[in-house]
């Protein structure tokens, strides 16, 4: 192949291979990221929603459940007095029916103004202590109403209270129940937000006033410095690092009634568990779809490329073909000249022949030249240098009919002297060959009108071709060629051309009357002759049909109107 064309393949190659690349692997991975894009949006936004949705129903919550027990001290306050209240029976009786309202109440018992524990129910032995100087009881002695943080007190255990205070004529008396701190983590830890959602408490000081599932005890301080939220209504959301390193989404807000932090937490894997699989997917399917573009890009460019040089073959094969046909046609000009050139001398042969034949008479007339050996030979050779004559005078003569230029000159043809004329030109060719052409000719032939010269060339054409076929296969024995003329039953006259040749093989059946197209070794044929035959034929008002079946043999076969 041509450097300079093998090298503007190779750039042809690169520019369609890096269009059919970047262009459509542009287009898909600008659709997947725009797609990721709003799709991580959109999940982070609603990882940050449901966190603080579940903040404000966590804390609407907790501050119902600590109103709701201290609406509950409050009515008992209401309802009893203090001696009432401080009898053991009846306090029992009370603690009761409060337990069964609500299974967080861990103990009830009544204060006097001093501090004195007058009367107590629960598990602990507290009845007679002190609690005058303790920081809760001076709170609710000095607001009403008090809910305490987590602390230990004199059971040495973590706990917080609900206590308050009562009037009994110029003294202030107060009522104490211990909340459950198990009871009330498990309030908050209600919180399941896929696998490491939780939710804790915090006072002031930031220690624990319930248990953690991350880790950590009650009143132990938070490991971590979270984020307050601006206001005390508002909720604080936020992305940072937990102890542990882990990226972590946190929700903050203060309950209403107390004086507590809600935290509600989530590990950034586990609320972005979807955006992850997504990516994963996406990552896949970005992986897949670009091998495929890859793919399919190399494949259809090796095609392209390669269709691209089939075309330039048969573009360069259709250009020594024209090359080729130019030159038969010059060809057939030369010979046409040639013919015309030679026909001269012939001429003036076959005068000086006649001449001779002239002489020769007046001696023997004369007596001149008696009767012998010598003299029959001499005539024998006159007579077949007067046969040579008429044979060279025929060729020429239809080398000059088939070379002659001009329009078409229609008029009626005996057909089947035609064929017979025709059949004459390729005869030696054939005997030279080995090959055996025969002639049937049909009585009585319609007359057709068409161009002889037209029609001389469709019929040496296939009668070649006819006769290449057959050498092809058998050599010079064994090769037949049969032209047959007669009436057709549609009303035309039949011309049949048969050989038992090689034969044209199924899939070059439809390209025969292709022009340019030849099954013939390059330099052996122009892929012209049948498509010319073939317009020819059509122009005549006929038509042209072949059979064939390789390793058998082909039939021409030529339809032409008859004369009217």
């Amino acid at each position: 192949m041509n450097p300079s064309r093998q090298h503007a393949y190779a750039t042809t190659k690169r520019l369609i291979l890096t269009s059919m690349i970047v262009a459509p692997l542009s287009v898909f991975l600008l659709a997947l990221s725009i797609g990721y894009y709003f799709f991580a949006t959109s999940t982070e936004n609603a990882a940050v929603a449901a966190l603080e949705r579940v903040a404000l129903d966590q804390r609407l919550m907790i501050d119902s459940f600590l109103g709701e027990r201290r609406a509950d001290l409050q009515f008992l306050v209401r309802t009893h007095d203090f001696a009432a209240l401080s009898h053991p029976d009846f306090l029992a009786r009370v603690f009761e029916r409060l337990r069964d309202k609500s299974q967080a109440f861990l103990d009830l018992g009544v204060f006097n103004a001093d501090g004195l524990h007058v009367a107590y129910q629960g598990p602990f032995p507290l009845a007679g202590k002190d609690y005058g100087e303790a920081p809760w009881f001076r709170e609710v002695m000095k607001t009403g109403c008090y809910v305490s943080d987590v602390f230990l007190g004199f059971r040495q255990v973590p706990h917080f209270i609900v206590a308050v205070t009562g009037q009994e004529g110029p003294g202030t008396w107060v009522l104490r129940s211990t909340i459950d701190p198990y009871v009330f983590t498990e309030l908050v830890e209600q919180v399941r937000i896929g696998v490491t959602g939780q939710a804790y408490l915090l006072n002031r000081e930031g220690r624990f006033q319930t248990t953690p599932r991350s880790g950590g005890g009650l009143m132990d301080r938070d490991p971590e410095s979270v984020e307050y939220p601006a206001s005390p209504d508002a909720i604080r959301a936020y992305i940072r690092q937990d102890a542990r390193g882990q990226p972590t989404l946190y929700a903050t807000t203060w309950l209403q009634n107390k004086d507590w932090l809600l935290v509600v937490r989530q590990e950034k894997s586990d609320a972005y568990r979807a955006l992850y699989s997504a990516a994963g997917w996406i990552v896949l399917i970005m992986l897949v779809g670009g091998t495929g573009i890859v793919a399919a890009a190399f494949a259809l460019t090796h095609r392209i490329v390669m269709r691209m040089q089939q075309k330039d073959t048969e573009a360069d094969r259709l250009n020594q073909q024209l090359i080729r046909a130019g030159r038969l046609a010059e060809l057939g000009e030369m010979a046409a000249g040639f013919a015309h050139e030679i026909n001269n001398p012939l001429q003036i042969i076959q005068s000086e022949q006649a001449l001779i034949e002239a002489i020769l008479a007046d001696f023997k007339n004369r007596g001149d030249l008696k009767p012998s050996e010598d003299l029959a030979d001499v005539e024998d050779s006159l007579a077949q240098i007067k046969t040579q004559l008429q044979r060279s005078a025929r060729i020429t003569a239809a080398i000059l009919k088939f070379g002659r230029k001009g329009e078409p000159v229609v008029r009626d043809l005996d057909l089947g002297g035609f064929v017979e004329e025709v059949t004459a030109i390729v005869q030696k060719k054939a005997e030279v060959h080995g090959v055996r052409l025969e002639t049937r000719v049909a009585t009585g032939l319609p007359r057709i009108t068409g161009d002889p010269m037209q029609l001389q060339q469709v019929f040496l054409n296939l009668f070649n071709n006819a006769v290449d076929a057959v050498l092809e296969r058998h050599g010079p024995q064994g090769g037949e060629v049969v032209v047959e003329a007669s009436p057709a039953a549609d009303g035309t006259v039949a011309v049949a051309v048969a050989d038992n040749g090689t034969g044209i093989r199924p899939e070059h059946m439809e390209k025969v009357f292709t022009p340019f197209f030849t099954t013939k070794p390059v330099g052996k044929g122009t892929g012209l002759g049948l498509a010319v035959c073939y317009g020819i034929v059509q122009s005549m008002g006929g038509r042209m049909e072949v059979e064939s079946e390789e390793g058998v043999g082909t039939v021409f076969v030529i339809h032409l109107p008859a004369a009217a």
